[in-house]
């Protein structure tokens, strides 16, 4: 088992990089920018317990991770988010 990765607890990241981003090498460079952004901007999701996956565009490869955390700062902050964790909480997932 992998140790660093988080079997139980806190936010997990799921990232989709697709071709159209780039090549390997820019795909790659964009997935770890997106983790480090996510680790600056953890602090604003509205519950500690959830799954959030990115879907990268092709206008993330010209992005410091700077923007890409103040980008997924907003994305966490908005309604449909604080809806959706909500929703989650409420809602039992079946074993």
């Amino acid at each position: 088992m992998r140790g660093d990765v988080a079997v139980f607890g806190g936010p997990r990241l799921g990232l989709i990089v697709s071709k159209k981003v780039g090549n390997a090498v820019v795909r790659h460079a964009v997935a770890r920018r997106l983790r480090h952004a996510f680790v600056a901007a953890r602090s604003s999701l509205p519950s500690p317990e959830v799954y959030v996956v990115v879907r990268a565009r092709p206008s993330a490869a010209g992005r410091s991770s700077t923007e890409l955390a103040d980008q997924l700062i907003r994305a966490f902050t908005g309604a449909k988010v604080e809806r959706a964790c909500t929703a989650a909480a409420v809602t039992p997932v079946p074993a």
